[in-house]
């Protein structure tokens, strides 16, 4: 749509710039939040780093995924999704790729943030739902990106007043 285009131009404009980008990004359900967040991903990875969508539920990570998979596969961009569902040699696989600062985009639920989980090329964080998480929480997301402060664009379709007063 023409607001999407919009704030992707305006996302493509903070992420250039020198400072990391603290973006809400806010809508109804089913109004195109997620391929905003993939087409600022893709700029991130252009840009040889790694992008992230965090997820409150499994099922909100699989939807997202949904949506991802059908983006960037065609693109030839990898992309990955990590939850608790995950099996212990795919897991242990996909973090290798991750450590390695491997570009791509990782969907997940609060399993990017548990132990072991580093992006060291963390461009972009994407937190859906961001009220649903803690400050430590978001904090642990931001700080695997090995010292440098990533890009962050918080979506929601329900945005309380912390959450607008925090951006």
């Amino acid at each position: 749509t023409t607001a999407q285009q919009r704030v992707i131009a305006e996302i493509g404009a903070d992420m250039a710039s020198p400072h990391p980008m603290h973006r809400l990004l806010q809508g109804d359900v089913g109004s195109g939040k997620t391929v905003v967040a993939v087409a600022s991903a893709l700029r991130a990875i252009e840009q040889g780093h790694q992008a992230v969508i965090m997820a409150p539920t499994e099922l909100l990570a699989e939807q997202h995924w949904q949506t991802v998979q059908g983006v960037l596969e065609p693109l030839g961009v990898s992309a990955w999704i990590l939850t608790g569902e995950a099996g212990t040699v795919e897991r242990r696989e996909l973090l290798a790729k991750l450590a390695a600062g491997e570009p791509g985009l990782l969907v997940g639920t609060h399993a990017l943030i548990q132990e072991g989980v580093v992006l060291p090329k963390l461009g972009l964080a994407v937190i859906d739902e961001q009220h649903r998480f803690g400050v430590q929480q978001r904090a642990v997301l931001t700080r695997s990106a090995g010292g440098t402060a990533p890009d962050v664009l918080l979506m929601t379709a329900t945005p309380i007043p912390r959450t607008l007063a925090l951006s």
